[in-house]
């Protein structure tokens, strides 16, 4: 009994499956690691907060979520199967010998190698419908449907792909059977036992074509350089499979403009790793020990290109003028000063003034109630929650809250939701859309921009050619940038698609509220202040008494690019600007010298609550003498205080890296810290006529709060729209109908 179960331990430890395995943990673990990425992304553990794991369980095409997406991610994820068979098929040649004398070797290994593709595919389906279920809410029926689609498509691909390569070893036996016969019956007619070579891994059984166990058969008569032409044919056709890969994720990427391209994301993204794992074992292969070596020399020579401006994967700001560096203007603390002068902060002082006379002339009262809203950044999630809140908030005022609102501001998807909210109010003022349409319309600022965003990061950045497009006559070129404005235009049904100049004489008139945006200069920090009309009385704080000052932390935007046609800045890219999370969407370089660059907002302001306060400090004095109250109204995607999401460490790990994370993690706390001790040394300003009122996102279930993607899923939606009644939230609403009634 003992010797049957040591055979059966044996043959299990030794069968070529098994072997495989423990050939992928010993030799390449890299190839291993592309597969634990995919495995992290699915669960959730890589890049969740950012949505990833949507952009694969709930795959997006043409708009919709149907048959057909899933069945393009299930091509993808079957070229990711193939292209992981081909790349350690060609690696392990040498140790798998057998092969090369059997009909079909790519087949056979494929089957034997199915253990890890298999175990993702279990859990992609577990979790998928575990996701479809309990996050989108779809039926069985609908849920079967979107399984049924992805195994179309990865079953088909997987037949094609094999297909090819049945047809390559019907070529390849052609022309090497005539060797392989004469190398066999030289082997039959000689008395001399052939010498074993011992660069094989030991292998028992094997799975045939038929499912069936199968020994291998001894190759050790064939000489080294038959075996190794036979593996050379296959080499050749496996690469060419690859090299047919690459070519179609260029032309997706050339034709990116026409939607029928725009695949997936989660299907570029496989792709991409497809490619990944074929460029890593091309290095690993051909370079062996040079392998590190080569990847500096590479990197010390795209540097080179970037110093040189040769390359440079940073984007422009849509409208701005680029073509004339003689004119950039000079970045530099003088020139900062020089546009803060007190002649240049009394002129813009006084046009905002006038601006302030505007709106109290409209309003129903002789000392009216000013509103100031504060919105924060979260991606979509804020977004939603925004144009949301703020429409139940002006319904229950009876569409009184905008009128009374002077300034808007804050950072990220919050000002999205704030820009769209405010710009149907202003299609409702002209007449073009009534409340009930208003109404309708609000949901069209949470559709899905993560998808577009992940597609041309992967097609258009990373491999297809450069393309451009003309914007009022200037040209840029298109990344993922680009993609981003094109699904945001689309989405908000092409109404924010103006320049910030087209919102001036609006905001003059005070038909609807100024919007101050404050992008992050990642070279010092300060703030780029963004708005239709120079505000360079916010370029540095006020009322510090004999405090010595470092001059402005903020620059305006107006002034400053002034020559470069400042007012042509595009409002999709004033947006995207505001938004530029790090990796998500590109930092947007400015046309200065030295060059800066600009990114989130949120990483200096994310409530907005900076410039509003430095707002209501510059002009209390009128504020005094002309309104009753002031009300502070901050929109905040999450809980104040911090306690829902601490900075714990639950690994070793985690304690070596807190100290490098510590400040990334508890940014926003430290913001909050700050502006809580700003806040109440304002309101020693104001006395009793400044009230601040917060309204926040509260997830239903804490282990269930939306992402802080650009993409919501249906239960997100419905958990923000339900937060708008909290407790919280509704106390807060009712005092500011109070207010304003």
């Amino acid at each position: 009994m003992k010797t049957v179960l040591r055979r059966i331990v044996v043959g299990i430890w030794y069968c070529m499956p098994v072997q495989l395995l423990l050939l992928h943990l010993k030799q390449y673990q890299l190839l291993l690691a592309f597969w634990v990425l995919l495995f992290a992304v699915v669960k959730g553990n890589f890049l969740e907060r950012l949505g990833t794991q949507i952009l694969f369980l709930y795959p997006e095409y043409l708009g919709n979520v149907d048959a057909l997406s899933t069945a393009l991610v299930g091509v993808s994820i079957a070229v990711f199967v193939i292209t992981w068979n081909i790349t350690t098929f060609i690696l392990y040649a040498n140790h798998l010998r057998f092969l090369a004398t059997t009909s079909q070797p790519f087949a056979k290994y494929c089957i034997n190698n199915a253990i890890v593709p298999l175990l993702f595919l279990a859990f992609y389906f577990t979790k998928g419908i575990q996701y479809a279920h309990g996050q989108e809410l779809l039926p069985t029926s609908q849920i079967a449907v979107l399984a049924a689609g992805f195994l179309v498509g990865f079953a088909l691909t997987m037949v094609v792909g094999l297909g090819y390569f049945f047809g390559a070893d019907a070529t390849i036996n052609r022309f090497m059977a005539g060797p392989v016969k004469e190398e066999f019956e030289r082997y039959k007619n000689s008395f001399v036992r052939p010498k074993k070579r011992g660069n094989s891994v030991r292998i028992d059984w094997y799975l045939g074509a038929g499912l069936r166990w199968r020994r291998p058969r001894n190759v050790n008569h064939y000489k080294p350089q038959l075996i190794d032409g036979i593996f050379k044919q296959h080499h050749l056709a496996a690469v060419f499979s690859l090299m047919l890969a690459f070519a179609g994720l260029i032309a997706s990427g050339y034709f990116l403009d026409n939607r029928f391209f725009q695949l997936p994301a989660a299907a570029s993204i496989t792709v991409f790793l497809s490619l990944l794992i074929a460029v890593a074992a091309a290095f690993a292969y051909f370079l062996r020990g040079w392998t590190v070596p080569f990847a500096l020399i590479m990197f010390l020579l795209l540097n080179v290109l970037y110093q040189k401006n040769i390359f440079d994967p940073r984007n422009k700001a849509y409208g701005l003028n680029y073509s004339q560096p003689n004119a950039f203007p000079i970045y530099s603390a003088g020139a900062l000063a020089k546009l803060a002068t007190p002649q240049n902060i009394a002129a813009d002082s006084l046009a905002y003034i006038q601006r302030l006379n505007r709106w109290k002339a409209k309003q129903p009262r002789a000392r009216p109630t000013m509103v100031v809203i504060g919105v924060s950044g979260g991606g979509m999630r804020s977004a939603t929650f925004t144009v949301n809140l703020l429409h139940r908030l002006d319904s229950l005022c009876g569409y009184g809250l905008m009128p009374a609102t002077v300034l808007m501001g804050g950072a990220s998807g919050g000002v999205m939701g704030a820009a769209w909210y405010r710009e149907l109010c202003y299609k409702h003022a002209q007449g073009a859309l009534s409340r009930e349409m208003v109404a309708q319309h609000l949901p069209d600022i949470s559709g899905d921009l993560l998808n577009p965003i992940m597609t041309a990061l992967v097609a258009r950045d990373l491999f297809a050619p450069p393309q451009y497009f003309w914007y009022h006559k200037k040209r840029y070129k298109k990344d993922r940038g680009y993609a981003f404005e094109q699904k945001l235009n689309q989405n908000t049904q092409g109404w924010l698609n103006k320049t910030l100049s087209a919102y001036k004489g609006a905001e003059d008139s005070a038909l609807i509220p100024n919007l101050v945006m404050g992008p992050v200069v990642t070279r010092d920090g300060r703030k780029l202040l963004l708005a239709t009309t120079p505000v360079r009385f916010m370029m540095q704080p006020q009322g510090m008494g004999q405090l010595p000052q470092r001059g402005p932390d903020a620059i305006d935007f107006s002034s400053f690019f002034e020559q470069q046609d400042a007012g042509g800045l595009s409002m999709l890219s004033a947006l995207r600007m505001n938004a530029t999370f790090p990796y998500v969407l590109p930092n947007v370089w400015l046309p200065s010298s030295p060059v800066i660059d600009v990114m989130d907002a949120g990483f200096r302001d994310n409530n907005g609550l900076q410039t509003n306060l430095r707002f209501l400090y510059y002009f209390k004095d009128w504020i005094r003498a002309n309104c009753g109250k002031v009300v502070l109204i901050q929109l905040r995607d999450e809980a104040v205080g911090g306690w829902e999401t601490p900075y714990e460490s639950t690994s070793v790990l985690d304690l070596v890296a807190k100290p490098a994370l510590l400040t990334q993690s508890n940014l926003f706390r430290f913001q909050e810290y700050a502006e809580q001790e700003l806040m109440q040394w304002l309101q020693s300003q104001y006395d009793t006529t400044l009230s601040a009122h917060v309204f926040q996102y509260i997830p239903q279930k804490k282990s269930a709060a939306a992402s802080l993607s650009f993409h919501l899923t249906q239960r997100e939606k419905l958990d923000l729209k339900a937060s708008l009644h909290n407790k919280a939230n509704a106390a807060a609403m009712a005092e500011v109908v109070a207010l304003l009634r």
